[in-house]
């Protein structure tokens, strides 16, 4: 029970923290993407200072994370040990940036942003499970 509360929390700050920052408004991410803006003044650099935000909390988190064999609530520990960088790697990698790059989405953001119903975010989620599920049909996450 104590984990499915933290898991709770954990999400609820998740979401409240892509909220107060604006990152559930796909175009507060294209603005931070379309670099051509630089020129004229219209680029957005907040998204890097969300996402600097973030790895200032996540570091310290996972170098505690990596010497414990199990979870503060229980439950093993289980951090990834690949580090390999093959053809399936790269493929995700340009599939994903691709996506966000074209919608100003990316999984964490549009989940949260479904609160709003907006049809748009509604079939990006629906895409993006359908992704999911090809991806899983074609054995590249096992």
């Amino acid at each position: 029970m104590m984990r499915i509360l933290v898991s709770l929390i954990c999400g609820t700050l998740f979401g409240a923290g892509l909220y107060i920052s604006s990152m559930i408004d796909p175009q507060k991410v294209l603005g931070f993407l379309d670099i051509w803006a630089i020129a004229d003044g219209g680029w957005d650099p907040s998204l890097a200072f969300v996402m600097g935000g973030g790895l200032a909390v996540a570091m310290p988190i996972f170098q505690f994370a990596k010497n414990r064999s199990q979870a503060v609530c229980g439950g093993d520990m289980s951090l990834p040990t690949n580090k390999a960088i093959n053809r399936r790697l790269i493929l995700g990698g340009v599939l994903f940036g691709t996506g966000w790059g074209l919608v100003g989405y990316c999984p964490g953001p549009a989940l949260s942003a479904l609160a709003f119903g907006q049809t748009d975010t509604v079939l990006f989620v629906v895409a993006m499970l359908a992704g999911m599920a090809g991806a899983r049909a074609l054995h590249w996450n096992s």
